[in-house]
């Protein structure tokens, strides 16, 4: 399932952190491509350092780094996806703020399941994660415009969020405890599942007064 956008409703306000977000991250894309691995060696979360109180930075710049163009551009699709809404919702402060957070505390979750880890951890999946969770009990109802795929078959279906969100958080439970038993992947599931509770959990203290 590929989310596309809210069908529902539209933001009453235009999406500039949203469009802001997504442009920081494909300029460090770019950069990524053109300064090669070490830069995102350097820039990405390595739990062990995290740990050892070093290169505390990173907790923050490894939310804008990807591994490749399916990475970036996933991410990107979802954050467009879910995050107008969210941000017209909160306004575009809050929203950015909102964001950060997310992703700081989807970053120091995957980072604390393995302190000894020397496995770089990067990308905004968690950030991302966030602002989904805000959308989960905001606008659970809202019919989201997907491109389904099962198969050779492809269509547009109409899902509501509470259905297609709740999937892809099952989704990344499980995959969390397989990777658990098997101890074999580089999917970042912990920093998703944070990144999802944090936004559930936190997403109404960040709304716009006149919003609640």
């Amino acid at each position: 399932m590929i989310p596309l956008g809210d069908a529902s409703r539209r933001p009453t306000t235009f999406p500039t952190v949203t469009l802001a977000l997504i442009a920081a991250n494909a300029i460090v894309f770019l950069l990524e491509l053109a300064n090669g691995e070490q830069f995102a060696l350097h820039w990405s979360l390595v739990p062990a350092e995290i740990a050892s109180g070093h290169r505390l930075e990173t907790i923050l710049t490894s939310m804008f780094m990807h591994a490749g163009w399916s990475h970036i551009i996933g991410n990107m699709v979802f954050l467009w996806a879910f995050g107008p809404e969210i941000e017209d919702e909160m306004g575009p402060g809050r929203y950015l703020i909102f964001y950060l957070l997310g992703g700081v505390a989807a970053a120091l979750a995957q980072a604390g399941l393995d302190p000894h880890s020397t496995v770089p951890t990067l990308g905004a999946s968690g950030a991302i994660a966030a602002v989904m969770g805000a959308f989960l009990v905001t606008f659970p109802q809202d019919k989201i415009r997907t491109i389904l795929i099962i198969f050779v078959y492809v269509t547009i279906a109409y899902i509501p969020a509470v259905v297609l969100i709740g999937f892809w958080f099952l989704t990344q439970l499980w995959d969390a405890g397989t990777v658990v038993s098997t101890q074999t992947s580089g999917v970042a599931y912990t920093a998703h599942i944070a990144g999802m509770l944090f936004g559930m959990t936190f997403a109404r203290l960040f709304e716009r007064v006149e919003s609640q």
